[in-house]
């Protein structure tokens, strides 16, 4: 058997016959499939937690589907339980259900990466993906009658070197991608597939996908092949995990167009300004190829066309798959949320640290400390009240970078690199006006629309290196600047203040009203845009010296925390016989995470139950959020759970609200589970209870 090792590596087969399933029943669905194969790993010694595998797959199952057309699905991700990168293979018996746009999965390959994969073994698994598009290895794949064979098959596609002296798959996954043997157009042509062009006309494209190991590189083969059937040359950036290298600045310039095929942001966007863009998911460009190829040579044509960051609007009927401005805006929001957040926790914690050492009055002779005394001159109060001056006045500055970096980054997410400076401003003015977290919305979203816009006037060829650098940031600051100063800051101050006074003055049910809606927005999708809303609320307005901010800030925590904490009691403790022996791992490592605050501890529960985990999850949650703010528990820290119980003002009415939350969600997801079966594949059950699913 051949060494699929990757070059250089001293490493284990990247897979091998114990890691292959023929023509087996693996289960209805394909949280079932994922469970089966990566028990295969941990019982080869690939991973040392099965449980961990699992969830960090079904993980990225929720991002996106992983099913893709003709019966295939690749679930994939890179996780630290994965101890050298592998593949597991299945081929089912019957199929399952992947989200593919045309049925059910018979070929499923689990693709597992070390969380710190090196090059090698990252292109090794890109290239199996990029074989996954080729008509010919699949129909192999399904005709393998042994697990031998399958072995042989992969290995062709991962070392091509021993059979062919230049083989495409060895080149790195850059600029112009090498076009795969030719794939017949019956399985993505439509009606819109172009006529041939010239030569000298040619496409320019990016993919790039969350974990950046298949679908950017199944992606890139697809568009390739897409422009081998219309007489198109198509030129292939790749940003995934086995790296990149840029496409030649010439190659752009004389594009006639570019798709961006991606779940993620561009790199280096800014190199395709001018250019008409088609863009859409990394999946579009794997279902329908030859249709986005189709999009881009009609856009190459059309003056009114949709540019990046250029000089025209979309046009009225353009059909590019460009997300919608829902969807957009979302985006754009969170991109701020998340970058802001490392401040947040960072700061806030070294806040929460001043307390412990200096006490909470630290927070006023804070500054005259650290300015006036050093650790060979202490202030009253000795080497404590010295260490938490400094750690307080850290976290500080640090925290002050809060709104500030919220508006930088929308305007980042809106504009690219010219939205970063005007946005930082905006947020700054809205700190210095008063208009706070709102202020810092309202000030990034108008940074970076303005920065886009001023990158959208035509300017002479001499001009436009200056305009990223200098005229977008000049401008749109003096814009952004000078609205929030003379038209906006006043209005949002007072809607700011405004919303403080109401929070000061909440009290019994109004008080336990906002608790509630807290709890049900943290336990609602576990870490996503409505759970980020919630904390970032509760961060964007946290002041040591405001009690009902600390209330929020302590609703807001104890209700993420329930979750993760509430499947642990459920799949351990309570009823253990209710889970698969996946779950009851996971349940293990989620009392470590909902101690901790990580939401995303309940995740791969509710991916594979959603109906009946997510509810029960928020009602716990909303629970917890009521009693927290009926108790008037404080919490100055916005991050840490358990870690952070000095930080709690309650300390007591904390763990009682936390665990009645708990047993709540606990009691409704068991019950749920009890009476709402959905038949006898429902989990691994035990025998003893199986017949009560029937």
């Amino acid at each position: 058997m051949s060494d699929t090792t990757a070059a250089g590596s001293s490493g284990p087969e990247i897979i091998s016959p114990e890691l292959i399933s023929l023509d087996t029943d693996l289960g209805s669905t394909k949280e079932d499939v994922i469970r089966s194969l990566a028990a295969r790993l941990t019982a080869a010694g690939r991973a040392s937690d099965a449980a961990g595998l699992v969830g960090a797959a079904l993980a990225r199952e929720a991002q996106s589907a992983t099913g893709l057309p003709g019966g295939i699905a690749i679930p994939h991700c890179r996780a630290e339980a994965v101890s050298a990168a592998s593949l597991g293979f299945a081929r089912l018996d019957p199929k399952v259900d992947f989200g593919a746009p045309d049925g059910p999965a018979d070929l499923v390959f689990l693709i597992a990466a070390p969380e710190g994969a090196g090059a090698e073994h990252m292109k090794l698994l890109s290239s199996l993906a990029r074989a996954l598009v080729r008509p010919a290895f699949v129909t192999s794949l399904r005709e393998a009658s042994t697990p031998d064979e399958i072995v042989r098959l992969v290995d062709e596609v991962l070392n091509p070197a021993a059979t062919d002296p230049a083989p495409k798959d060895s080149a790195p996954k850059t600029a112009a991608v090498t076009p795969p043997p030719p794939v017949s157009a019956g399985k993505h042509a439509t009606d819109e597939t172009p006529a041939p062009a010239t030569a000298e006309r040619h496409i320019v494209a990016v993919t790039a996908c969350p974990t950046g190991i298949a679908h950017t590189y199944m992606a890139a083969d697809s568009l390739v092949a897409a422009g081998e059937r219309a007489g198109v040359k198509v030129h292939v950036e790749t940003q995934g995990s086995s790296g990149s290298t840029p496409l030649d600045p010439s190659v752009i310039a004389g594009a006639a167009a570019v798709i961006f095929a991606t779940d993620v942001g561009v790199k280096g966007r800014e190199r395709f300004a001018g250019k008409p863009v088609v863009a859409s998911g990394v999946k579009r460009a794997i279902n329908e190829p030859d249709k986005m190829l189709a999009e881009a040579l009609r856009a190459s044509e059309n003056p009114a066309a949709a540019t990046v960051d250029g000089t025209a609007a979309a046009a009225a009927d353009s059909d590019a798959g460009s997300v919608g401005f829902g969807t957009h805006l979302r985006q754009v929001l969170l991109t701020g949320v998340s970058y802001m957040i490392p401040f947040v926790a960072a700061g806030g914690l070294l806040i929460a640290l001043g307390f412990l050492l200096g006490g909470y009055e630290i927070s006023g002779p804070a500054k005259d400390i650290v300015l006036n005394n050093s650790i060979t001159n202490l202030p009253d109060g000795g080497l404590a009240t010295y260490l938490g001056a400094v750690l307080f006045q850290i976290g500080s500055l640090a925290f002050s970078f809060l709104v500030p970096a919220l508006a930088g980054y929308i305007a980042f997410a809106i504009a690219d690199r010219p939205g970063i400076a005007p946005g930082f401003t905006a947020g700054a003015v809205a700190v210095f006006v008063g208009a706070g977290f709102i202020g810092g919305l309202v000030g990034g979203l108008i940074a970076g629309v303005v920065a886009l816009y001023i990158g959208r006037i035509a300017v002479p060829q001499w001009l436009r290196g200056l305009m990223p650098v200098v005229i977008i940031p000049l401008f749109a600051t003096l814009v952004v600047g000078a609205l929030m100063f003379i038209v906006l800051g006043r209005p949002l101050a007072a809607i700011t203040s405004g919303l403080t006074d109401w929070l000061n003055g909440l009290s019994g049910s109004s008080a336990i009203f906002l608790g509630i809606i807290l709890g049900l927005m943290m336990c609602f999708d576990l870490g996503g845009p409505v759970n980020k809303a919630a904390y970032a609320f509760a961060v964007a307005g946290l002041n040591v010296n405001d009690p009902a901010t600390l209330r929020i800030m302590a609703a807001v925590m104890a209700a993420g925390m329930v979750p993760p904490l509430a499947m642990a009691l459920a799949s351990t403790v309570l009823r253990p016989k209710l889970f698969s022996e996946a779950e009851r791992e996971n349940g293990k490592a989620a009392w470590l995470l909902g101690s901790a605050f990580i939401s995303e501890g309940a995740i791969p529960f509710a991916a594979a139950d959603p109906l009946r985990v997510i509810p029960s999850m928020m009602a716990g949650g909303a629970v917890t959020g009521a009693l927290i703010m009926a108790f008037d528990v404080t919490l100055s820290a916005p991050h840490g759970g358990i870690f952070v119980f000095f930080a709690v003002g309650g300390i007591g009415w904390f763990l009682v609200s936390l665990a009645a939350g708990t047993v709540v969600a606990a009691l409704a997801v068991l019950g749920a589970k009890e009476f709402f079966r959905k038949g006898p594949s429902d989990a691994e059950l035990d025998p003893e209870i199986v017949p009560a699913a029937a």
